[in-house]
């Protein structure tokens, strides 16, 4: 099975589009979470999950711009951006996202939460260390995470040692070992890893591997909608850099 994995698109339809048509064909869907916030087409991006997605979960942005979440642990330019998605949003997708939880088990194999296991709404998954005392919290030998909008990922092995990996564009990572992980496809709609490309990746469950990806997409188009929204400059100025 052929799973495409993406997570914070951010209302970032421009930078969706070109991850979709890139893909190609697949047999099916993994949304990680933060479907919307930041970005200027919260209800295009989220008319195209809730279509194509076979398995979705929330995450903070979209906590909070559904009202599930207290604006004021966000950032000004945050807060401000996820009032303004929550006033576009159409009400059946208000619905269709608080039904999502942040974390979800799939399979004997499979675990998804947006950002850690351990705290699946707000921590930040980085360190080797931060994955080995998540260890403990997901059952699976995979966990699926985003939230950092950084594409990366954890090997942890059995002698209780932990590598962090920074992936490249194509690079595979094995999952025939005796090895569990920890596995980001990066942001969609707002990267945060110095490449300013869109991210995802790709789960093949019958090779047991997971390859990550790369797309150029028109970022001027997306800072263009959101200059007419009247987005914070911050958020728009982001994108160029990957940051």
């Amino acid at each position: 099975m052929r799973i495409l994995l993406i997570s914070d698109i951010h209302a970032n339809f421009t930078a969706l589009e070109a991850v979709l048509a890139a893909a190609g064909s697949y047999d099916a869907l993994w949304c990680l979470g933060d479907t919307i916030g930041y970005g200027p087409e919260p209800n295009e991006c989220a008319t195209a999950m809730f279509g194509r997605a076979d398995i979705a979960i929330s995450g903070n942005h979209d906590l909070a711009c559904i009202g599930e979440l207290d604006l004021d642990d966000f950032n000004p330019d945050a807060r401000a951006a996820n009032i303004w998605n929550r006033e576009q949003l159409k009400p059946e997708y208000v619905d269709w996202l608080k039904g999502l939880s942040p974390m979800q088990r799939i399979d004997d194999r499979f675990t998804i939460a947006h950002a850690s296991p351990r705290e699946p709404v707000w921590e930040y998954l980085m360190s080797p260390e931060q994955a080995l005392s998540n260890a403990p919290f997901f059952d699976t030998q995979v966990c699926l995470i985003g939230h950092s909008h950084v594409q990366l990922g954890f090997r942890l092995t059995s002698n209780g040692r932990c590598e962090r990996f920074l992936s490249s564009d194509l690079s595979l990572v094995d999952l025939n070992t005796d090895d569990r992980f920890f596995l980001n496809p990066g942001s969609v709609g707002q990267p945060r890893d110095y490449d300013s490309r869109a991210a995802y990746a790709f789960l093949d469950t019958d090779a047991g591997t997971v390859r990550f990806h790369r797309v150029e997409y028109d970022i001027g188009k997306t800072q263009q909608k959101m200059y007419a929204a009247n987005l914070p400059i911050a958020l728009i100025r982001r994108l160029e850099f990957g940051m």
